[in-house]
């Protein structure tokens, strides 16, 4: 046998050898989620996501934005999944042939925190509109996520029905950031924000901030789960995104996100069947 022969052979029982121990993680293995950030931030995805992947053989690829960032990431095919909470926009998403498949997955609401001190009179509100006029009317400093999240548009919603224009008030501060981030910057300046009770809860020992106001029909937070259109974007996981939207909607997921309570408090609730 030759030199050049040998060689070759080699090359064969190395490569044989490489294949029996090492596999490359194929692009089908791979499924790319972009969520809101209180998915993340609460640690619920930490939690959950490791059932899927070893019951399903795909890597989850977190991608935490606020939702309208998620939305458009999905629109422009970035993406394989979404899982947010603005249900108004999901719709428009869906009906515009983004998205297909959406299911409703989870839900918890949205609470109004502020220092103890509470100087706006926030606890002695009517309805969450008061709360918020409450705010304004004492100029009490507040920090808006401003990330265009679903959480920024339910605030946001909140001032229209005030018919207050607050961007740019000198106690308005709107921080472009995600929901932990803003947390933690309204604990430092003692100041008002709102805040999904899930993101809230984890973060709360280190924010000192308290939950002023709550229970307002109009702080529902429902969460639901979108497949990006293969037929706009055929090059999507659209497999893994369907195995994934059945796992949340199905038995094993809602176990899992059942079961999901830190410090012993249940942070999300699964929608109901159907």
């Amino acid at each position: 046998m030759d030199w050049t022969s040998l060689r070759l052979l080699l090359l064969l029982l190395v490569g044989c050898l490489l294949a029996g121990s090492w596999q490359p993680v194929r692009a089908a293995d791979v499924l790319r989620l972009a969520t809101t950030t209180s998915t993340d931030n609460s640690g619920l995805l930490r939690a959950i996501l490791p059932q899927f992947e070893r019951q399903h053989g795909q890597r989850v690829q977190v991608i935490a934005v606020g939702s309208g960032k998620a939305l458009k990431l999905a629109q422009n095919g970035d993406v394989d999944v979404v899982l947010v909470h603005d249900r108004r926009a999901e719709d428009a998403f869906v009906a515009a042939g983004y998205g297909v498949e959406r299911r409703d997955v989870m839900y918890n609401d949205f609470v109004l925190l502020g220092p103890r001190s509470d100087p706006a009179g926030v606890r002695q509100s009517a309805d969450v509109v008061d709360a918020f006029r409450r705010i304004a009317d004492h100029q009490a400093r507040f920090v808006s996520r401003g990330d265009d999240s679903g959480t920024d548009r339910m605030e946001k919603s909140y001032w229209q029905q005030l018919a207050l224009r607050v961007s740019g008030r000198p106690w308005y501060v709107a921080a472009g950031l995600g929901m932990g981030e803003v947390l933690m910057m309204a604990g430092e300046m003692q100041a008002y924000t709102l805040s999904d009770r899930a993101t809230h809860a984890t973060y709360s020992a280190r924010t000192g901030l308290e939950i002023l106001f709550q229970g307002d029909r109009r702080m529902f937070n429902p969460y639901g789960v979108i497949a990006v259109n293969p037929r706009l974007h055929p090059q999507v996981n659209h497999a893994g995104a369907r195995a994934l939207i059945d796992w949340l909607s199905g038995p094993a997921g809602r176990a899992a996100i059942g079961a999901f309570r830190p410090h012993g408090e249940q942070l999300f609730f699964v929608a109901p069947d159907g």
